[in-house]
């Protein structure tokens, strides 16, 4: 299996990669089309997300002595963490909705952001004017609080997609490393995603990569015996991170936008092939004004 796709693969892929370098406005039509899809569908259930998301504050007597786990290097235990309820009552019911508006695939694939998607319509193959019917979308659910709701997310190398050489035949899709500059420090990025695939019916398929951040409040409590009471969500924000091949060929945002990826919140002893890096909004915004939005707001 390994090496029969490969075969069949890789003449299709340099192909495929060359016409999108030397066509980067096909690649930001894309991203501009998946984003208002993905965009649409969370204003059309926000309510419901925000009922399911809030539940889990509600329903806090029946795991209030099981809680979740504190994560990161130095939780300090003013909230509880709050991941799993955004991967759960906004990514899962993204995932249901997303499929009435395209052809969902759900390729196996061993690394990647939390929801993964290959989407086909003809509305893609008419926007690409043939040259695909799919993309393959990674969206990561990004739940913050209010400590953490800054003007930026953070992306693994999982969930940022890069160059894409593959100029061996046996060495298959590689990344090369990406500079995260800050105003103190920089590190490099190495992003393990591709910019594109070719699927098993031997279609060129993009790569498009989202955040989206459920941002929850902390209520006060007017009980002594609990610590708050409780995390509602407050708003829905999305940003779509341009292509690889958009961010390191062409237009080559990274040296057009120093600083739109800044470095990460992991310490010196992790590898640094894993090292994560911050994506700035403001920047994001620069380049494109579409890419990060504030999706709905709610005053609790």
């Amino acid at each position: 299996m390994f090496a029969k796709h490969r075969e069949l693969a890789h003449p299709i892929y340099l192909r495929a990669r060359e016409y999108l370098v030397n066509n980067p406005e096909l690649l930001i039509k894309l991203e501009h089309f998946i984003t208002s899809e993905v965009n649409s569908i969370l204003t059309k259930n926000a309510e419901k997300m925000k009922f399911d998301y809030d539940s889990a504050s509600i329903m806090y007597p029946f795991w209030q002595n099981y809680p979740p786990e504190e994560r990161g290097r130095a939780p300090i235990g003013d909230q509880f963490p709050w991941i799993e309820v955004g991967e759960h009552s906004v990514g899962i019911r993204f995932s249901r909705e997303i499929a009435s508006r395209f052809t969902v695939d759900d390729l196996g694939f061993p690394t990647g952001a939390d929801q993964r998607f290959l989407l086909s319509s003809a509305r893609i193959e008419k926007l690409t004017k043939g040259f695909t019917d799919s993309v393959w979308l990674l969206a990561d659910i990004k739940s913050v609080g209010p400590r953490d709701d800054q003007g930026h997310t953070v992306m693994s190398h999982n969930q940022i997609s890069g160059s894409g050489v593959w100029d061996s035949f046996n060495q298959g899709v590689f990344n090369e490393p990406m500079l995260a500059t800050g105003q103190r420090a920089s590190h490099d990025f190495y992003p393990a995603i591709p910019p594109l695939i070719i699927t098993q019916s031997l279609k060129p398929t993009p790569v498009i990569t989202m955040a989206i951040k459920p941002v929850y409040s902390m209520e006060p409590s007017y009980d002594s015996e609990f610590p708050w009471g409780g995390q509602p969500l407050v708003r829905l924000d999305t940003a779509t991170i341009p292509n690889g091949l958009l961010l390191t060929q062409n237009p080559n945002l990274m040296k057009k936008f120093p600083g739109l990826l800044f470095p990460g919140k992991d310490d010196k002893t992790k590898d640094p092939r894993k090292l994560r890096a911050r994506v700035s909004f403001a920047i994001l915004k620069s380049v494109d004004p579409w890419r990060h939005q504030t999706i709905s707001s709610w005053n609790n």
